[in-house]
Protein backbone atom coordinates (compact mmCIF):
# COMPACT_ATOMS: atom_id res chain seq x y z
CA UNK A 1 0.00 0.00 0.00
CA UNK A 2 1.26 3.25 -0.90
CA UNK A 3 2.21 6.07 1.70
CA UNK A 4 -0.58 7.83 0.46
CA UNK A 5 -3.25 5.26 0.69
CA UNK A 6 -1.69 4.10 4.03
CA UNK A 7 -4.01 4.06 6.99
CA UNK A 8 -1.00 5.09 8.98
CA UNK A 9 -0.36 8.54 6.84
CA UNK A 10 -2.77 10.66 9.60
CA UNK A 11 -0.53 9.91 12.37
CA UNK A 12 3.08 10.43 10.53
CA UNK A 13 4.88 13.32 10.97
CA UNK A 14 3.39 14.42 14.49
CA UNK A 15 5.33 16.04 17.00
CA UNK A 16 6.97 13.19 18.39
CA UNK A 17 4.95 14.61 22.62
CA UNK A 18 1.95 13.10 20.70
CA UNK A 19 3.24 9.73 20.46
CA UNK A 20 4.62 10.07 24.08
CA UNK A 21 1.04 11.20 25.04
CA UNK A 22 -0.40 8.01 23.15
CA UNK A 23 1.77 5.74 24.75
CA UNK A 24 0.98 7.76 28.07
CA UNK A 25 -3.38 7.47 27.31
CA UNK A 26 -2.47 3.46 26.36
CA UNK A 27 -0.53 2.60 29.87
CA UNK A 28 -3.43 5.41 32.09
CA UNK A 29 -5.82 3.35 30.27
CA UNK A 30 -5.03 -0.02 31.37
CA UNK A 31 -4.96 0.92 34.95
CA UNK A 32 -8.50 2.30 34.44
CA UNK A 33 -9.45 0.53 37.61
CA UNK A 34 -11.23 2.70 40.03
CA UNK A 35 -13.90 4.69 37.44
CA UNK A 36 -15.88 1.80 36.16
CA UNK A 37 -16.24 -0.23 39.09
CA UNK A 38 -16.84 2.99 41.28
CA UNK A 39 -20.80 2.00 41.55
CA UNK A 40 -19.81 -1.50 42.81
CA UNK A 41 -17.15 0.18 45.04
CA UNK A 42 -19.68 2.00 46.57
CA UNK A 43 -22.38 -0.44 46.67
CA UNK A 44 -21.12 -4.39 47.24
CA UNK A 45 -17.80 -2.86 49.17
CA UNK A 46 -18.76 0.34 51.11
CA UNK A 47 -22.21 -1.19 51.83
CA UNK A 48 -24.12 2.16 50.51
CA UNK A 49 -28.11 1.63 49.74
CA UNK A 50 -28.04 2.31 45.93
CA UNK A 51 -29.82 5.58 46.42
CA UNK A 52 -27.31 6.84 48.48
CA UNK A 53 -24.50 5.61 46.37
CA UNK A 54 -26.27 7.91 43.26
CA UNK A 55 -26.48 10.66 45.88
CA UNK A 56 -22.62 10.29 46.65
CA UNK A 57 -21.93 10.13 42.46
CA UNK A 58 -24.03 13.65 41.71
CA UNK A 59 -22.55 15.02 44.42
CA UNK A 60 -19.22 13.92 43.28
CA UNK A 61 -20.32 15.00 39.75
CA UNK A 62 -21.05 18.63 40.71
CA UNK A 63 -17.60 19.22 42.80
CA UNK A 64 -15.74 18.27 39.09
CA UNK A 65 -17.62 21.40 37.47
CA UNK A 66 -15.89 23.88 39.57
CA UNK A 67 -12.81 22.23 39.55
CA UNK A 68 -12.49 21.31 35.98
CA UNK A 69 -13.07 25.38 35.24
CA UNK A 70 -10.30 25.94 38.12
CA UNK A 71 -8.21 23.86 36.23
CA UNK A 72 -8.48 25.47 32.99
CA UNK A 73 -7.87 29.18 34.88
CA UNK A 74 -4.92 27.81 36.44
CA UNK A 75 -3.70 25.58 33.65
CA UNK A 76 -3.93 29.29 31.27
CA UNK A 77 -2.27 31.11 34.04
CA UNK A 78 0.86 29.16 35.38
CA UNK A 79 1.21 26.20 32.27
CA UNK A 80 0.05 23.20 31.22
CA UNK A 81 2.51 20.18 32.68
CA UNK A 82 2.71 22.34 36.18
CA UNK A 83 -0.83 21.46 36.17
CA UNK A 84 -0.75 17.72 35.04
CA UNK A 85 2.27 17.34 37.13
CA UNK A 86 0.08 18.50 39.74
CA UNK A 87 -3.08 17.63 40.06
CA UNK A 88 -2.14 13.88 38.64
CA UNK A 89 0.30 13.50 40.95
CA UNK A 90 -2.17 14.28 43.96
CA UNK A 91 -5.14 11.88 42.48
CA UNK A 92 -2.50 9.28 42.37
CA UNK A 93 -1.95 9.98 45.69
CA UNK A 94 -5.47 9.60 47.37
CA UNK A 95 -6.20 6.75 45.49
CA UNK A 96 -3.40 4.93 47.45
CA UNK A 97 -4.47 6.38 50.43
CA UNK A 98 -7.95 4.61 49.51
CA UNK A 99 -6.22 0.96 49.13
CA UNK A 100 -4.76 1.60 52.60
CA UNK A 101 -8.26 2.34 54.00
CA UNK A 102 -10.59 -0.03 54.83
CA UNK A 103 -13.99 0.28 52.95
CA UNK A 104 -16.05 3.17 54.91
CA UNK A 105 -17.46 7.18 54.34
CA UNK A 106 -13.85 7.92 54.62
CA UNK A 107 -12.97 6.08 51.86
CA UNK A 108 -15.82 7.61 49.72
CA UNK A 109 -14.34 11.32 50.82
CA UNK A 110 -11.05 10.80 49.18
CA UNK A 111 -12.40 9.13 46.07
CA UNK A 112 -14.72 11.87 45.41
CA UNK A 113 -11.08 14.93 46.14
CA UNK A 114 -9.61 12.27 44.22
CA UNK A 115 -12.06 12.38 40.90
CA UNK A 116 -11.71 16.20 41.53
CA UNK A 117 -8.20 16.10 40.95
CA UNK A 118 -8.37 14.43 38.16
CA UNK A 119 -10.94 16.78 36.73
CA UNK A 120 -8.94 19.43 37.54
CA UNK A 121 -6.17 18.88 35.31
CA UNK A 122 -8.07 17.31 32.82
CA UNK A 123 -8.34 21.23 31.17
CA UNK A 124 -4.74 21.20 30.58
CA UNK A 125 -4.25 17.57 29.10
CA UNK A 126 -6.48 19.37 26.08
CA UNK A 127 -4.78 22.54 26.04
CA UNK A 128 -1.80 20.60 25.66
CA UNK A 129 -2.82 19.09 22.59
CA UNK A 130 -4.03 22.00 21.37
CA UNK A 131 -0.53 23.77 21.68
CA UNK A 132 1.18 20.77 20.19
CA UNK A 133 -0.46 20.68 17.31
CA UNK A 134 -1.50 22.62 14.41
CA UNK A 135 -4.93 22.94 12.47
CA UNK A 136 -3.21 20.88 9.86
CA UNK A 137 -2.36 18.12 12.12
CA UNK A 138 -5.33 17.91 15.03
CA UNK A 139 -7.46 15.68 13.61
CA UNK A 140 -4.73 12.58 13.45
CA UNK A 141 -3.54 13.92 16.69
CA UNK A 142 -6.58 13.61 18.85
CA UNK A 143 -7.62 10.56 16.65
CA UNK A 144 -4.05 8.88 18.19
CA UNK A 145 -4.93 10.40 21.57
CA UNK A 146 -8.44 8.42 21.14
CA UNK A 147 -7.42 5.37 20.16
CA UNK A 148 -4.72 5.10 22.47
CA UNK A 149 -7.15 5.33 25.29
CA UNK A 150 -9.72 2.59 23.78
CA UNK A 151 -6.44 0.37 23.38
CA UNK A 152 -5.36 1.09 26.77
CA UNK A 153 -9.90 0.64 28.17
CA UNK A 154 -10.38 -2.76 26.53
CA UNK A 155 -8.50 -4.37 29.11
CA UNK A 156 -7.98 -2.41 32.10
CA UNK A 157 -11.75 -2.48 33.68
CA UNK A 158 -10.88 -6.56 32.86
CA UNK A 159 -8.13 -6.29 35.22
CA UNK A 160 -9.88 -4.34 37.67
CA UNK A 161 -12.99 -6.65 37.87
CA UNK A 162 -10.31 -9.59 38.29
CA UNK A 163 -8.58 -7.71 41.30
CA UNK A 164 -12.03 -6.27 43.00
CA UNK A 165 -13.45 -8.97 44.69
CA UNK A 166 -10.13 -10.52 46.66
CA UNK A 167 -7.69 -7.80 46.29
CA UNK A 168 -9.97 -4.40 46.96
CA UNK A 169 -6.76 -2.29 47.61
CA UNK A 170 -4.97 -2.89 44.05
CA UNK A 171 -7.50 -2.12 42.14
CA UNK A 172 -6.58 1.04 43.79
CA UNK A 173 -2.59 1.07 43.91
CA UNK A 174 -2.78 -0.41 40.50
CA UNK A 175 -4.49 2.27 38.84
CA UNK A 176 -2.88 5.03 41.13
CA UNK A 177 0.94 3.22 39.92
CA UNK A 178 0.05 3.12 35.81
CA UNK A 179 -1.29 6.52 36.41
CA UNK A 180 2.28 7.44 37.66
CA UNK A 181 4.21 5.69 35.43
CA UNK A 182 1.71 7.46 32.39
CA UNK A 183 2.31 10.78 34.17
CA UNK A 184 6.39 9.69 34.07
CA UNK A 185 6.46 10.03 30.61
CA UNK A 186 5.31 13.41 30.24
CA UNK A 187 7.77 15.01 32.87
CA UNK A 188 10.38 13.41 31.10
CA UNK A 189 9.60 13.99 27.29
CA UNK A 190 7.17 16.51 27.10
CA UNK A 191 7.95 19.83 28.03
CA UNK A 192 5.80 23.21 29.03
CA UNK A 193 4.23 24.62 26.48
CA UNK A 194 2.41 27.48 27.39
CA UNK A 195 2.16 29.92 24.88
CA UNK A 196 4.19 33.26 25.63
CA UNK A 197 3.42 36.60 23.77
CA UNK A 198 1.12 37.55 20.53
CA UNK A 199 4.07 36.07 18.05
CA UNK A 200 3.38 32.47 19.54
CA UNK A 201 0.58 31.87 17.27
CA UNK A 202 1.44 32.22 13.07
CA UNK A 203 -0.03 31.40 10.15
CA UNK A 204 -2.60 32.82 8.04
CA UNK A 205 -4.99 29.75 9.26
CA UNK A 206 -4.35 30.29 12.42
CA UNK A 207 -5.75 33.97 12.92
CA UNK A 208 -8.81 32.34 14.94
CA UNK A 209 -5.56 31.00 17.70
CA UNK A 210 -4.40 34.44 17.88
CA UNK A 211 -3.77 34.89 21.77
CA UNK A 212 -6.74 37.63 22.86
CA UNK A 213 -7.13 39.40 26.27
CA UNK A 214 -10.36 39.62 28.20
CA UNK A 215 -12.52 36.76 30.67
CA UNK A 216 -13.47 33.79 29.13
CA UNK A 217 -17.23 35.07 28.89
CA UNK A 218 -15.84 37.87 26.75
CA UNK A 219 -13.93 35.15 24.54
CA UNK A 220 -17.49 33.16 24.15
CA UNK A 221 -19.18 36.75 23.32
CA UNK A 222 -16.97 37.59 20.36
CA UNK A 223 -17.00 33.92 19.62
CA UNK A 224 -20.99 32.88 19.81
CA UNK A 225 -19.95 29.67 17.40
CA UNK A 226 -18.50 28.15 20.33
CA UNK A 227 -21.97 28.91 22.18
CA UNK A 228 -23.91 27.19 19.36
CA UNK A 229 -21.89 24.50 19.08
CA UNK A 230 -21.87 23.83 23.10
CA UNK A 231 -25.77 23.34 23.06
CA UNK A 232 -25.43 21.32 19.74
CA UNK A 233 -22.86 19.09 21.24
CA UNK A 234 -25.14 18.61 24.49
CA UNK A 235 -28.17 17.44 22.01
CA UNK A 236 -25.54 14.90 20.78
CA UNK A 237 -24.44 13.67 24.32
CA UNK A 238 -27.86 13.44 25.74
CA UNK A 239 -28.64 10.91 22.62
CA UNK A 240 -25.60 8.87 23.10
CA UNK A 241 -26.08 8.56 27.14
CA UNK A 242 -28.79 6.05 25.89
CA UNK A 243 -26.59 3.92 24.87
CA UNK A 244 -26.06 2.81 28.72
CA UNK A 245 -29.49 3.68 29.55
CA UNK A 246 -32.29 3.32 27.35
CA UNK A 247 -30.49 0.55 25.31
CA UNK A 248 -29.70 -1.81 28.59
CA UNK A 249 -33.41 -1.42 29.46
CA UNK A 250 -34.34 -2.55 25.46
CA UNK A 251 -31.94 -5.54 25.89
CA UNK A 252 -33.67 -6.79 28.86
CA UNK A 253 -37.49 -6.36 27.94
CA UNK A 254 -36.60 -8.30 24.81
CA UNK A 255 -34.10 -11.24 25.96
CA UNK A 256 -34.88 -11.25 30.17
CA UNK A 257 -32.06 -12.85 32.21
CA UNK A 258 -29.94 -13.37 28.88
CA UNK A 259 -29.70 -9.53 28.16
CA UNK A 260 -26.63 -8.86 30.62
CA UNK A 261 -25.22 -10.79 28.87
CA UNK A 262 -25.63 -9.63 25.58
CA UNK A 263 -25.14 -5.94 26.67
CA UNK A 264 -21.59 -7.07 27.25
CA UNK A 265 -21.36 -8.55 23.52
CA UNK A 266 -22.99 -4.75 22.62
CA UNK A 267 -20.85 -3.27 24.59
CA UNK A 268 -17.16 -5.29 23.08
CA UNK A 269 -18.60 -4.44 19.89
CA UNK A 270 -18.70 -0.74 20.40
CA UNK A 271 -14.93 -1.17 21.30
CA UNK A 272 -13.78 -3.05 18.84
CA UNK A 273 -15.43 -1.42 16.19
CA UNK A 274 -13.81 1.56 18.39
CA UNK A 275 -9.87 0.46 17.58
CA UNK A 276 -10.23 -0.96 14.34
CA UNK A 277 -12.26 2.34 12.58
CA UNK A 278 -10.65 5.19 14.03
CA UNK A 279 -7.82 4.95 11.65
CA UNK A 280 -9.79 4.04 8.81
CA UNK A 281 -12.28 6.82 9.25
CA UNK A 282 -9.42 9.51 10.13
CA UNK A 283 -7.72 8.66 6.96
CA UNK A 284 -11.13 8.78 4.74
CA UNK A 285 -12.19 11.83 6.01
CA UNK A 286 -8.48 13.80 6.46
CA UNK A 287 -9.90 16.07 3.48
CA UNK A 288 -13.47 16.76 5.03
CA UNK A 289 -13.89 19.89 7.11
CA UNK A 290 -13.88 19.35 11.04
CA UNK A 291 -17.32 20.46 11.56
CA UNK A 292 -18.86 18.54 8.48
CA UNK A 293 -17.59 15.48 10.37
CA UNK A 294 -19.98 16.09 13.41
CA UNK A 295 -22.45 16.64 10.65
CA UNK A 296 -22.21 13.11 9.69
CA UNK A 297 -21.31 11.28 12.84
CA UNK A 298 -25.10 13.24 14.18
CA UNK A 299 -26.79 11.63 10.76
CA UNK A 300 -25.05 8.54 11.63
CA UNK A 301 -26.20 8.80 15.26
CA UNK A 302 -30.04 9.57 13.84
CA UNK A 303 -29.78 6.07 12.30
CA UNK A 304 -28.33 3.85 14.77
CA UNK A 305 -30.19 5.18 17.80
CA UNK A 306 -33.35 5.89 15.62
CA UNK A 307 -33.80 2.40 14.27
CA UNK A 308 -33.45 0.69 16.92
CA UNK A 309 -36.96 1.40 17.74
CA UNK A 310 -38.28 0.85 14.14
CA UNK A 311 -36.28 -2.37 13.02
CA UNK A 312 -35.35 -4.30 16.49
CA UNK A 313 -33.92 -8.10 16.41
CA UNK A 314 -30.96 -9.01 17.97
CA UNK A 315 -28.66 -9.24 14.58
CA UNK A 316 -29.97 -5.91 13.75
CA UNK A 317 -29.13 -4.48 17.48
CA UNK A 318 -25.35 -5.16 16.50
CA UNK A 319 -25.78 -3.35 12.77
CA UNK A 320 -27.53 -0.28 14.63
CA UNK A 321 -24.61 -0.69 17.20
CA UNK A 322 -22.02 -0.45 14.31
CA UNK A 323 -23.66 2.51 13.07
CA UNK A 324 -23.68 4.57 15.78
CA UNK A 325 -20.18 3.86 17.39
CA UNK A 326 -18.81 5.24 13.88
CA UNK A 327 -20.81 8.10 14.45
CA UNK A 328 -19.20 8.28 17.83
CA UNK A 329 -15.42 7.88 16.59
CA UNK A 330 -16.31 10.97 13.78
CA UNK A 331 -17.33 13.27 16.86
CA UNK A 332 -14.55 12.34 19.34
CA UNK A 333 -11.94 13.31 16.84
CA UNK A 334 -13.35 16.08 15.70
CA UNK A 335 -14.56 17.94 18.94
CA UNK A 336 -11.53 18.62 20.12
CA UNK A 337 -10.05 19.98 17.22
CA UNK A 338 -12.65 22.16 16.45
CA UNK A 339 -12.71 23.47 19.59
CA UNK A 340 -8.88 23.72 19.49
CA UNK A 341 -8.89 25.43 16.04
CA UNK A 342 -11.62 28.37 17.16
CA UNK A 343 -9.88 29.40 20.74
CA UNK A 344 -7.23 31.66 21.35
CA UNK A 345 -4.22 30.33 22.84
CA UNK A 346 -4.26 32.28 25.42
CA UNK A 347 -7.84 30.92 26.78
CA UNK A 348 -7.27 26.67 26.03
CA UNK A 349 -7.24 26.06 29.18
CA UNK A 350 -10.15 27.34 30.67
CA UNK A 351 -12.40 26.83 26.61
CA UNK A 352 -11.64 23.13 27.33
CA UNK A 353 -13.25 23.20 30.84
CA UNK A 354 -15.96 25.74 29.70
CA UNK A 355 -17.36 24.25 26.20
CA UNK A 356 -17.00 20.29 27.50
CA UNK A 357 -18.96 21.33 30.63
CA UNK A 358 -21.75 22.63 28.86
CA UNK A 359 -22.11 19.82 26.27
CA UNK A 360 -21.28 16.99 28.77
CA UNK A 361 -24.74 18.10 30.89
CA UNK A 362 -26.20 16.64 28.07
CA UNK A 363 -24.72 13.10 29.25
CA UNK A 364 -25.84 13.80 32.71
CA UNK A 365 -29.49 14.70 31.89
CA UNK A 366 -29.59 12.39 29.26
CA UNK A 367 -30.61 9.10 31.73
CA UNK A 368 -33.08 11.57 33.96
CA UNK A 369 -34.92 13.06 31.18
CA UNK A 370 -35.37 9.37 29.08
CA UNK A 371 -36.69 8.16 32.55
CA UNK A 372 -39.29 10.91 33.09
CA UNK A 373 -40.56 10.17 29.53
CA UNK A 374 -40.47 6.91 29.43
CA UNK A 375 -43.61 6.96 31.64
CA UNK A 376 -45.43 8.42 28.76
CA UNK A 377 -43.92 6.42 25.89
CA UNK A 378 -42.60 3.00 25.58
CA UNK A 379 -38.55 2.19 24.88
CA UNK A 380 -39.04 1.78 20.84
CA UNK A 381 -40.96 5.20 20.94
CA UNK A 382 -38.13 6.74 23.41
CA UNK A 383 -35.82 5.74 20.32
CA UNK A 384 -37.64 6.94 17.72
CA UNK A 385 -37.57 10.51 19.70
CA UNK A 386 -33.92 10.10 19.80
CA UNK A 387 -33.65 9.33 16.31
CA UNK A 388 -35.39 12.82 15.44
CA UNK A 389 -33.17 14.82 17.98
CA UNK A 390 -30.34 14.03 16.51
CA UNK A 391 -31.56 14.31 13.16
CA UNK A 392 -32.65 17.80 14.09
CA UNK A 393 -29.21 18.65 15.91
CA UNK A 394 -27.03 17.58 12.86
CA UNK A 395 -28.89 19.97 10.81
CA UNK A 396 -28.53 22.93 13.32
CA UNK A 397 -24.36 21.70 12.98
CA UNK A 398 -24.78 21.97 9.38
CA UNK A 399 -26.67 25.27 9.85
CA UNK A 400 -23.80 26.20 12.11
CA UNK A 401 -21.10 25.19 9.60
CA UNK A 402 -22.31 27.78 7.48
CA UNK A 403 -22.38 30.29 9.95
CA UNK A 404 -19.14 29.93 11.04
CA UNK A 405 -17.90 30.53 7.04
CA UNK A 406 -19.42 33.86 7.29
CA UNK A 407 -18.07 34.65 10.36
CA UNK A 408 -14.50 33.16 9.22
CA UNK A 409 -15.37 35.65 5.82
CA UNK A 410 -16.49 39.05 8.22
CA UNK A 411 -13.31 38.31 11.15
CA UNK A 412 -11.19 38.31 7.87
CA UNK A 413 -12.70 41.33 5.49
CA UNK A 414 -12.94 38.68 2.69
CA UNK A 415 -16.69 38.69 2.79
CA UNK A 416 -16.71 40.13 -0.60
CA UNK A 417 -13.60 37.95 -2.23
CA UNK A 418 -14.72 34.31 -2.43
CA UNK A 419 -12.85 31.60 -1.15
CA UNK A 420 -12.18 28.01 -3.11
CA UNK A 421 -13.38 25.24 -0.45
CA UNK A 422 -9.86 24.22 0.11
CA UNK A 423 -9.38 28.29 1.08
CA UNK A 424 -12.52 28.54 3.30
CA UNK A 425 -11.63 24.99 4.70
CA UNK A 426 -8.45 26.04 5.89
CA UNK A 427 -9.77 29.21 7.77
CA UNK A 428 -13.16 28.00 8.64
CA UNK A 429 -11.49 24.87 10.61
CA UNK A 430 -7.92 24.98 9.99
CA UNK A 431 -6.30 23.66 6.54
CA UNK A 432 -7.85 20.20 7.10
CA UNK A 433 -7.79 19.91 3.25
CA UNK A 434 -4.03 19.38 3.75
CA UNK A 435 -2.68 15.78 5.42
CA UNK A 436 -3.19 15.81 8.80
CA UNK A 437 -0.19 13.65 9.68
CA UNK A 438 2.20 16.43 8.01
CA UNK A 439 2.37 19.88 9.43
Amino acid sequence: MSAKGDLLSPYRGLPQEIYVIFMSRVINALGCFVMPLLTLILTEKVGLAKDTAGLYLSLAGLMYLPASLLGGKLADRYGRKKVIVFFDSLAAGLYILCGLLSPSLAMVLVLMLAGAAMFTAGPAHDALMADLTTPANRSGAYSLSYMGWNIGFAVGPVLGGLLFERHLAWVFIGDALTALLALGLIIVFVKETLPSGRAAIAGPDRFLEKPEDGSIFSVLLRRPVLVFFALIAFGYNFAYAQWSFLLPIQILENLGPAGARYFGLVAGCNGLVVMLFTPVLTKVCAGVKTIRKMVYGGVLYAVGFGMLGVLYSLPFLFVWAFVFTLGEILLAISTAPFIANHTPASHRGRMSAAIPMIAGLGNTLGPLGMGRLLKFVNVNTGWQLIGVLTLVFSVLMYALEKFDDRQVLARQGLDRQPLDKQGLDRQATGAEGRNPGHR
